[in-house]
């Protein structure tokens, strides 16, 4: 008997979706300060509005979930694309904090249709069991390696274009990304059982489970913490980092100012995240999940307190970036694939779509909170201390949940 591939064309369309969405998405932080400066508005304002797109993503994520399991993967994924670009460029020409926040709920739609939800129940359903754990790995690297690229290349745009243009140029990237979708045709790998059954019926068998709630509740920290970073971490390391060594090896590679040090850690975070999903996805296979995601959580939590204990200078924001970074989104193929482990992959897309949307709670939470106490107090200390704290409420959570499919578990 012949073992089904890893790599297949599915796999390889989803995992370009992903890069280049997940790149404009991980490169909003560094307008921060570009578009905060040229209205002179308080850093609360665009804070709130990647908040209110974090949030968007989450809300949206169950519902293009469902859209794609009723109508088709790829009509979800177009209908994503076009409201990614249609924010993108409506954005560009907004010139009040009010349309900025507004429009942020049309880009967070549309990253919802261009993000994991959809595309890891389009691998999860067109991989074999045997794979499936790795191909959610290599397909939330992807996503790593849009953010390796999306913040620099942010920040080299801005060097020769207004932040409105580079806005532009990343609404037709997304755009670009639909010549992929011919190759997103999955099979239906589904059980019997799990194709005769209900969506509404399966959701009310998680809402009832205590496992489901505990999922739902422990990516809460993933996404304040990952949220925070991506939309503070820039602008954070470029006002309180000490000087950069003008004869030093970050010079000498071009990083002159802690503003390119900023994007270059946000880079730094994606580049050691491809290490860390693919080594997740790969463990999730031979470990227990839930003991993966409780470590996770644990090591996250002691980066994060370390790293506002020390002082801040060029090289604890690197060490700091690449711990982060193997921790990073090392939780998805992990979350994810517990929830099709124990819940079947007929609705896993709507299903991981409603725990993510905890996810974008605390996304949410962590970046407007970010701009918030920048605002009252001149400073994030607050707001790490609050992420160290949740951070180690996740870890816990995890610990009793049933590892088991409910099949397995009603036996």
């Amino acid at each position: 008997m012949s073992r089904s591939p890893l790599i297949t064309p599915v796999l390889i369309a989803g995992c370009v979706v992903l890069m280049f969405s997940f790149a404009i998405r991980a490169s909003f932080g560094v307008f921060q300060i570009p578009i905060a400066s040229e209205f002179d508005w308080a850093r609360a304002e665009f804070s709130l509005a990647i908040a209110i797109q974090n949030l968007a993503w989450g809300i949206g994520q169950p519902l293009f979930g469902a859209f794609a399991e009723r109508f088709g993967d790829r009509r979800a994924i177009i209908l994503g694309a076009l409201m990614y670009a249609a924010g993108l460029v409506a954005t560009a020409y907004s010139v009040t904090p009010l349309q900025q926040q507004m429009l942020a709920v049309v880009v967070g739609f549309g990253i919802a249709g261009t993000g994991f939800g959809v595309i890891l129940a389009v691998v999860g359903r067109a991989t074999s069991p045997e794979n499936r754990s790795m191909a959610l790995g290599i397909a939330t690297a992807a996503g790593s390696a849009g953010q390796v690229i999306g913040a620099p290349t942010a920040e080299f745009l801005l060097q020769s274009y207004p932040w409105q243009t580079v806005f532009g140029i990343f609404a037709v990237v997304i755009l670009a990304t639909l010549a992929a979708l011919p190759f997103m045709r999955s099979p239906q790998l589904a059980t019997r059982a799990e194709l005769e059954e209900s969506m509404g019926r399966v959701l009310v068998r998680a809402f009832k489970d205590p496992s489901y709630t505990l999922i739902f509740l422990g990516f809460f920290s993933c996404g304040y913490q990952l949220a925070f970073i991506t939309a503070h971490f820039p602008a954070f390391v470029t006002e309180l980092c000490g000087p950069i060594d003008p004869g030093g090896m970050l010079a000498g590679i071009g990083v002159t100012s802690t503003s390119a040090l900023g994007a270059v850690a946000i880079a730094v975070i994606g580049l050691f995240n491809i290490a860390g999903t693919l080594t997740a996805g790969y463990l999730g296979k031979r470990y227990t999940k839930k003991y993966l995601l409780f470590g996770i959580y644990v090591g996250r939590t002691l980066a994060a307190a370390a790293f506002i204990l020390l002082p801040i200078t060029p090289t604890s924001v690197l060490v700091f970036s690449a711990i982060m970074g193997s921790l990073w989104l090392a939780t998805v193929p992990l979350t994810s694939g517990l929830v099709a482990h124990i819940y079947g992959i007929r609705y896993m897309g709507t299903l991981y779509g409603v725990v993510f949307l905890s996810h974008q709670i605390g996304g949410f939470l962590g970046v407007w909170l970010g701009g918030r106490m920048y605002d009252l107090n001149g400073d994030y200390t607050l707001v790490w201390w609050i992420g160290v704290g949740v951070g180690a409420f996740s870890a816990l959570v995890h610990l009793p949940i049933r590892e088991k499919p409910m099949v397995a578990q009603a036996a």
